[in-house]
């Protein structure tokens, strides 16, 4: 061989070689850099996973953004808007349900899961959405509505046809010869009935919520097969995970009989209980999750024990779940969202929170959630929408969310300090659990009066107004007619004005989100309560790998002293809704700071 070819040949190898070193070596450090910029080094934190420290954002589809002028929010407005999302620093985006349905329940009753609804556009408009997520390092999650479909589903459509139709055991029968089937009770139906007699067969069909909801058989294989086959269809698309609606109840306590007097007062608890829900579930995992790089939560009003069978990794079965306690704090026992009287004390909300965090300190994961499409707006839930505390109290309450240990799930217009429209008149609302609660109460001869001026702080309507994005008609929300009222605050409170001015809450939620990504102490590290039986102040500690914060919270509309245990005045002041913060412990009406401790 030619010396000085070989020469040449082995001195190419050599620079290629440390060409390539040196490109890993940058790429390593870049990536570092990308999806560590935080002030704790990664190598130091255990089982670190993407959708702990995702920030969600949750889309109601219908009330976002209209881009044709129907009145009715879709997937162009959301694209639309794919800037402003991204500007929030958000990291993962849930769509509440966008497949077809005749939105007897708002698209909770599903008559195809592999199509779009027509309201909201086409699959090439979901396409080129969910690219246009991605182009922007957002994921998406869709909405799994795996308990019940619509009774327009075509296997609905058949089932009721005849007892021995090939689609008949896709749903649970009760037949008129068996005589009156054992009560169960509806969440949506007028009378509260579970069962609806079907007059093409003979017999009655289980829905445990509307009528038009027919509970899925999930004892039936095929109807396994199918629901996995629709998960596959959409993953293979692209989308990042499913938040599954109660999917604690798709097991039925089959032989059907008289529920248990345990639950007379809780026939979700029942439903939730169901023998077979965690065998399915770790099937669903088998065939379909452990497949692809996803996120996935569960609606599952479980209890802290049974909530590890769901997300612990041991289990193989879901990330997370989210539980209904601490919504549910405030309202009377046993009755329809009836507000109590008494209201609710700031002790009980730490007590809770407290307890799930600890529930999951060494073993799974937790999740943190004030309002979504099924609460009320959270700053008239949880805060104070009079004009002088509404944005002050909204902050604080995006303060608490984002220094959970838990992944934040976070509703659309709330990063707006939106507030609950407050209809007088029942028909006003567009929501079916409003409308036949009304309907119950009217027929059993109830107090008509306290449940409308409670559905003003409690109802799902009230969080489902559209977005209020600039001081336009209808808020910017639609050219057209919208299905729902806009606010009528939308003058005031809107995206536009909020962009101009930096203290306003759209802008604080950027900086929080900001400083979660900086501060992985946020996310993973060791929450301590303090000052426990403080009722006006919520405060607790996150420490991680030697770094200390304290977060105090004051969620009381006068000024407040918290007894912090430690010198404030060393504290380094990491973010506040305040210009100025006192170290004497004293806070400012519904203040809330972020504060580093020194060592």
């Amino acid at each position: 061989m030619n010396r000085k070819f070989y020469f040449y040949t082995v001195l190419s190898l050599i620079l290629l070689i440390a060409s390539a070193c040196q490109n890993s070596t940058n790429q390593t450090n870049q990536t570092n850099v990308n999806s560590n910029q935080t002030t704790t080094a990664s190598n130091e934190i255990p089982n670190r996973k993407w959708w702990k420290e995702a920030v969600v954002y949750q889309i109601y589809p219908r009330s976002f953004k209209d881009s044709n002028g129907d009145g009715i929010g879709d997937l162009k407005g959301i694209t639309s808007k794919l800037d402003y999302i991204k500007s929030l620093g958000i990291d993962v985006v849930w769509l509440n349900p966008i497949f077809s349905s005749p939105n007897d329940d708002m698209g909770y009753d599903v008559s195809d899961y592999q199509n779009i609804m027509k309201e909201f556009g086409t699959m090439e408009d979901f396409d080129e959405m969910l690219k246009g997520f991605h182009d922007r390092k957002i994921k998406v999650v869709l909405d799994l509505v795996a308990n019940h479909s619509s009774d327009e589903h075509k296997w609905f459509q058949e089932a009721k046809k005849s007892r021995d139709n090939p689609y008949r055991d896709y749903y649970h029968w009760w037949n008129e010869e068996d005589g009156t089937p054992p009560k169960r009770v509806s969440f949506f139906d007028p009378k509260g009935e579970g069962w609806k007699y079907s007059p093409e067969t003979k017999s009655y069909y289980l829905h445990y919520f509307s009528q038009k909801q027919p509970d899925l058989n999930w004892e039936n294989p095929k109807v396994r097969q199918e629901i996995y086959s629709a998960m596959k269809f959409w993953f293979d698309k692209g989308v990042d995970g499913f938040r599954m609606d109660v999917i604690h109840f798709i097991s039925k306590d089959k032989p059907f009989k008289e529920i248990p007097a345990e639950f007379k007062d809780d026939y979700g608890k029942f439903y939730g209980s169901g023998p077979k829900r965690h065998e399915y579930v770790q099937e669903m995992y088998r065939e379909v999750l452990s497949k692809y790089d996803v996120m996935t939560l569960g609606e599952a009003g479980a209890t802290q024990e049974d909530a590890h069978n769901y997300v612990d990794e041991d289990r193989h079965e879901l990330n997370m779940i989210y539980h209904y306690e601490g919504v549910s704090l405030g309202y009377l026992p046993n009755s329809k969202k009836i507000i109590d009287p008494k209201g609710w004390k700031l002790t009980d909300f730490k007590d809770i929170y407290t307890r799930w965090d600890k529930n999951f300190a060494e073993k799974g994961w937790n999740t943190v959630y004030l309002a979504n499409h099924d609460q009320p707006r959270m700053v008239t839930r949880w805060g104070n929408d009079a004009t002088e505390f509404r944005e002050l109290s909204s902050k604080m309450l995006s303060t608490f969310l984002l220094t959970q240990r838990a992944t934040p799930y976070y509703f659309q217009g709330d990063e707006l300090a939106m507030s609950n429209i407050k209809f007088d008149k029942i028909e006003d609302y567009r929501d079916i659990e409003s409308i036949n609660w009304y309907k119950q109460i009217k027929s059993e001869g109830g107090d008509l009066k306290q449940f409308m001026e409670s559905q003003k702080i409690a109802a799902r309507d009230n969080s489902r107004t559209p977005i209020q994005w600039d001081e336009t008609e209808n808020g910017g929300f639609t050219t057209g007619s919208p299905w729902l009222k806009v606010n009528p605050n939308y003058k005031t409170v809107n995206a536009a004005a909020q962009e101009k001015d930096e203290n306003s809450p759209l802008n604080y939620f950027r900086k929080l989100t900001e400083l979660r990504k900086k501060e992985l102490t946020l996310v993973y590290g060791k929450y301590t309560l303090v000052d426990k039986d403080n009722e006006n102040v919520y405060a607790y500690t996150r420490e991680l790998n030697g770094k200390k914060l304290l977060v105090l919270l004051n969620f009381k509309a006068t000024e407040s002293t918290v007894n912090a245990g430690v010198d404030l005045s060393k504290a380094k002041v990491l973010l506040g809704n305040y210009k100025d913060f006192s170290t004497d412990g004293k806070l400012k009406p519904y203040q809330a700071v972020i504060l580093e401790l020194s060592n």
